[in-house]
């Protein structure tokens, strides 16, 4: 399986530091490459990027916003431990505004973001069993074509912003819980029901695949006691 270190992001110098060092801690977090309850030190991850303790510093504030880590004074930072009612509110309100968007894709989506969500469909099919990191990255591009293809950026950094306590359960759903193919059929199902303009079915299709991980949640947190929290 290939793992957060290979799969780093090249440096793009349009990025701010911040911004570089926030994402690559944020998918190493959620990849499980950065355990939970692990310590990360500013002064090793500023050495690593080269950079001063104060783009860390701000990238851990916003990793602490989605509640992935969490700041203790005097003692440093560490990863949470994933929260099942986190997780839980974080579907709902991704389920309730992107049954919205997708709704709205349906009555006025461009051929052109048609056809680039069929595009992603295609390479979702190419990805091998065990790449759950270039799974996800397509699957956020996938839901993210959406949105911007009516104009919904907005609702979808509000949707960036809650639900990466989600995608640490989807990375570990991959394996077994909830397989590939799954994922493609229901993709295909929602891009079908825009294209046709069936906004009552779109809607659908998108609840089901938002309310999968609901079905695997159980399964996963059975497999994977030590990084949940306690009920």
């Amino acid at each position: 399986m290939q793992t957060f270190l290979d799969n780093q992001l090249e440096v793009v110098d349009s990025i701010s530091t911040v911004s570089q060092v926030y994402e690559h801690l944020r998918s190493a977090i959620i990849c499980g490459e950065l355990r939970p309850g692990q310590a990360l030190s500013e002064q090793a991850i500023a050495k690593v990027y080269s950079t001063s303790r104060q783009p860390v510093r701000e990238a851990f504030l916003k990793l602490a916003e989605e509640r992935l880590v969490v700041i203790q004074p005097k003692r440093g930072t560490f990863v949470v431990k994933i929260s099942i009612a986190d997780v839980l509110d974080a579907r709902f309100v991704r389920e309730a505004i992107e049954v919205a968007v997708v709704q709205e894709a349906a009555l006025s989506a461009l051929p052109k973001a048609i056809r680039r969500l069929r595009q992603l469909l295609e390479q979702q099919k190419e990805i091998s069993h065990g790449n759950n990191v270039k799974f996800l990255a397509l699957d956020e591009e996938f839901h993210r074509t959406i949105a911007l293809s009516i104009g919904r950026a907005h609702s979808w950094r509000v949707v960036e912003t809650v639900k990466a306590q989600m995608d640490r359960i989807r990375y570990l759903s991959l394996d077994t819980a909830t397989p590939l193919p799954l994922i493609v059929d229901q993709h295909t199902r929602i891009v079908e029901n825009i294209e046709a303009g069936n906004v009552n079915g779109a809607a659908a299709a998108m609840r089901t695949h938002l309310r999968e991980i609901m079905g695997s949640l159980p399964n996963i947190a059975a497999a994977f006691p030590d990084i949940f929290e306690p009920d």
